[in-house]
């Protein structure tokens, strides 16, 4: 038995744990704690009041508002319709379902500024679906709206399909010889399961979307005070030389996304240790 371990570890494909564990923190502390440690320290040069003075700006909260309650919006509504989406794909059989499966993706391999002009042609007053509506979309606090969820729909529905493909249709059968109606099936027995997946996707949604810049500033106007957002805000410092000011919005930005991973974390858990009871 010794012997066979001995083996394995000298034959083994992937390296040894040590030179892994050194390959693991070396990149990641290059790639992701470096930057982020700069934005802190040149964050440390101001002083507290001056700190606060420039996070809570009027202008810079009217970008927080913004940036925030678009993207939960954005989020919400994607949970919504991402759950629809993600059901039809994976229990009907229809001509060009493939290709809606595609499109489902389309977000993530567009680049972003393609997007917010593709976005931005679509939804202006003389664009094919803007000249449509009865009110204003692009240039508005609307079209930061629809470009968030442009970006967000993906994560939804790639969270919930795996769930719906593992779920036993036994389970339906089983309400339903019991005498439970489809709305009942739904709310009491598939709901349940799909809640952890589904709010799992709506928080990688609203983390996704709160740090949205390309698809963004061309459909947004990127008027202050209405229709700014917050990364936008950050570069227009950066441009200005203000390079504390914008690391210290950045900060704030960062601090919330941590949140939000965070709490993306504690909802995997939370599936798993649910999936592991079922």
């Amino acid at each position: 038995m010794l012997f066979s371990r001995t083996l394995l570890k000298r034959h083994s494909v992937l390296p040894g744990f040590d030179l892994a564990l050194g390959f693991t923190l070396l990149y990641l502390g290059l790639i992701v704690l470096v930057p982020l440690s700069a934005a802190f320290l040149k964050t440390a040069t101001l002083t507290w009041s001056a700190f606060w003075d420039t996070v809570t700006a009027e202008r810079v909260m009217a970008s927080y508002r913004l940036t925030f309650g678009a993207s939960l919006a954005a989020a919400l509504l994607n949970a919504a319709f991402g759950l629809v989406i993600a059901w039809v794909l994976v229990r009907y059989e229809f001509f060009g379902k493939r290709f809606v499966d595609a499109l489902v993706d389309l977000p993530f391999a567009l680049p972003t500024a393609v997007a917010g002009i593709a976005l931005t042609a679509l939804y202006s007053h003389n664009g094919w679906i803007g000249q449509m509506l009865p009110f204003k979309v692009s240039f508005t606090p609307l079209g930061v709206f629809v470009a968030l969820t442009f970006i967000g729909l993906p994560f939804v529905v790639r969270t919930l399909q795996p769930v719906l493909e593992d779920l036993s249709k036994e389970l339906e059968e089983a309400a339903a010889t019991l005498g439970a109606s489809r709305w009942q099936t739904f709310r009491h027995v598939i709901f349940p399961i799909l809640t952890p997946a589904l709010l799992t996707g709506f928080a990688l949604a609203f983390a996704r979307a709160l740090g949205e810049y390309g698809s963004v500033i061309f459909i947004a106007g990127n008027m202050p005070m209405v229709s700014e957002i917050t990364p936008l805000l950050i570069i227009t410092k950066l441009e200005q030389y203000d390079y504390a000011g914008a690391t210290a919005i950045a900060v704030v930005m960062l601090v919330a996304s941590f949140a939000m991973l965070l709490a993306i974390n504690a909802l995997q858990a939370w599936s798993r240790r649910r999936s592991g009871g079922h």
